[in-house]
């Protein structure tokens, strides 16, 4: 799928892939789409949380790699 800007949190920690997630959505438009790649596995409930708290759709949840991807679409 199509994304505009990915992110890595690879290596980080809750909450600190939420967190960095929320400050790269805040300078994309509207309808953009981020690409997130992380590897903590509490980063998958998470970011479901985040995404419905926030009204950035999560467009999936898939896992690569060992890694956790996420597509979300800026609200």
């Amino acid at each position: 799928m199509h994304f505009d800007k990915e992110f890595d949190a690879s290596g980080l920690a809750c909450p600190m892939p939420i967190v960095k997630t929320k400050k790269a959505l805040s300078g994309m438009a509207a309808g953009q789409v981020l690409r997130v790649v992380a590897t903590d596995p509490g980063s998958v409930c998470d970011m479901q949380a985040f995404a419905e708290e926030t009204g950035n759709p999560l467009l999936s949840s898939t896992q690569e790699t060992g890694k956790f991807v996420f597509l979300l679409r800026k609200g």
